[in-house]
């Protein structure tokens, strides 16, 4: 089986625990895409679901599919989301932020009731770094910001090139909230928490894409079939 095919049956497994008239929150990314592709073929046969985007690229393949949609300010409390990951460990630590879509991400899986991570094996590690960590900034004072992000990161223990992300004809990423993205290759976080709480002491930082104490469940597919995280107890009238 192929990357795709471990994507698809995480998002398979997810979509079990989606009950009618429930408030989803959608992810952002490939493995994301698999679920709202899924849960758009649900709705054609009758679901009745109303769903908050992450980001807009989202927004868009779920119109696409007559999934109908809701905005946080109509309805501020959900009932799941379902998101990927670029990094997950054991503790359901994440780390996400490839597709730029961090900061709403974390919007919508705090207001949730419980996020599930879907990822194939390929996102599982025992220590998070080894994808950079994206980091969402204000374009103002973008130099002074990214010097007190590698002064505070290292007496942190974290050290390693940071990035300003570019995107289409080498101009700089700008994420949907218009700010940027700093990539940050720390390699091994050792300690996660102390790293994002320095990062909160950065005025020009946005949101990290450490993802802490927030994720619920993490349903990851390979080859040995599918491997299910949880951090608390699972209150789902269908579990795993």
């Amino acid at each position: 089986m192929s990357t795709d095919d471990w994507k698809r049956q995480a998002a398979e497994q997810a979509l079990s625990y989606v009950e009618d008239g429930m408030k989803l929150g959608l992810g952002t990314g490939s493995t994301a895409a698999k679920f709202v592709e899924l849960l758009g073929a649900r709705v054609r046969s009758g679901l009745n679901v109303v769903c908050v985007p992450t980001s807009e690229a989202t927004r868009a393949q779920a119109e696409a599919l007559n999934i109908p949609l809701t905005t946080l300010d109509e309805t501020p409390a959900l009932d799941l989301t379902v998101d990927g990951a670029d990094e997950i460990d054991e503790e359901l630590r994440l780390i996400k932020g490839g597709g730029g879509a961090l900061l709403r991400e974390k919007i919508v899986a705090v207001a949730s009731d419980r996020l599930a991570i879907i990822a194939d094996h390929t996102k599982r590690v025992d220590v998070l770094g080894r994808f950079p960590l994206p980091i969402e900034v204000v374009p103002f004072g973008l130099a002074a910001t990214k010097r007190l992000i590698t002064k505070l990161a290292e007496d942190s223990g974290c050290d390693g090139e940071i990035k300003l992300r570019l995107g289409s004809a080498g101009k700089p990423f700008v994420t949907d909230n218009g700010n940027r993205i700093l990539d940050c290759a720390f390699g091994a976080i050792d300690d996660p928490e102390a790293l994002d709480d320095a990062l909160k002491l950065v005025p020009g930082v946005v949101e990290s894409g450490l993802f802490l104490g927030i994720a619920d469940i993490g349903i990851i597919a390979g080859p040995k079939g599918i491997e299910v995280l949880s951090g608390i107890e699972i209150d789902f009238e269908e579990e795993i």
